[in-house]
């Protein structure tokens, strides 16, 4: 018998819904960039997000060449330990083929993860490397949570940063990225996902601002050089474009990120090593 679920995301959590609603939407597609079989299931336990279709919309097609990416990235140079910050209702643990001994650490606020983990009993998921779930908010002490749940700031860490940085104040994210350096071993990697004033600014992103304003997740920051941002915090970064990205996986360049339609603006993907 099922369990009586959480009360679903609500507020800035539904963005999580919104995401697994693209990843769900790919999997129906005859050569999906990545295969998750939890998303779909996750999305029906949440009630849908149809009432963020006119976003994924505009941009769904960047969410699933942005999951691919990442996925890349983290599996391209495994590191012992992954911390998903922000996790909402990511997969990775379940879905990606991580070496022996891997532990993930996930950490999203405890309303949210509560809901998760309830969805994901449902399911019958298994996840495929150890697995820690840290319930805490961004805002507050996270790295004592972290390390109290097992996290060595001594081994090197691959860092997943996924939507989150414009969602927060630029006081805010400098914080939380001078946290991340602080907790990283020499060897660690750093993955993220950050945008430009000029892509904040687009007309085509008015109406999405609108909608994410009544939901209590404004976008509030931005940053013109992530390299030299990243730099200044001892990473040595590089940007992929969603140009390229979109040319190495056979799709076509999504709407939002083509340069021919949104001139200078950006989203950002960028990756970064802790130098040795």
């Amino acid at each position: 018998m099922k369990r009586v679920l959480q009360r679903p995301p609500v507020g800035v959590a539904r963005t999580a819904v919104l995401i697994a609603a693209a990843r769900a939407q790919e999997q129906s597609r005859l050569h999906p960039l990545f295969d998750d079989p939890l998303a779909a299931g996750l999305v029906q336990a949440a009630g849908s997000a149809n009432d963020l279709n006119g976003v994924r919309t505009l941009a769904g097609d960047h969410f699933v060449l942005r999951t691919r990416y990442f996925d890349d990235v983290l599996l391209g140079a495994p590191r012992p330990q992954v911390v998903v910050m922000a996790a909402g209702l990511d997969t990775r643990a379940f879905r990606l083929q991580w070496p022996p001994g891997t532990r993930l650490f996930e950490l999203d606020l405890p309303e949210l993860v509560e809901f998760k983990e309830d969805a994901l009993h449902d399911l019958g998921a298994r996840p495929a490397c150890e697995r820690v779930v840290v319930p805490c908010d961004l805002r507050d002490d996270w790295p004592t949570a972290l390390i109290r749940a097992g996290f060595d700031p001594n081994r090197p860490t691959a860092w997943l940063l996924e939507g989150l940085f414009m969602f927060l104040p630029p006081d805010a994210g400098e914080r939380l990225l001078y946290w991340v350096s602080a907790l990283s071993a020499r060897d660690s990697t750093l993955a993220l996902e950050h945008v430009n004033r000029a892509f904040r600014e687009l007309p085509q992103m008015r109406a999405v601002h609108q909608r994410f304003g009544t939901m209590d997740a404004r976008w509030q920051s931005d940053v013109e050089d992530p390299v030299g941002w990243l730099d200044a915090h001892g990473w040595d970064a590089e940007v992929t474009h969603q140009v390229d990205l979109a040319a190495k996986h056979e799709r076509a360049v999504p709407a939002i990120t083509d340069p021919r339609k949104v001139g200078d603006a950006r989203i950002w993907l960028a990756s970064a090593v802790r130098p040795a």
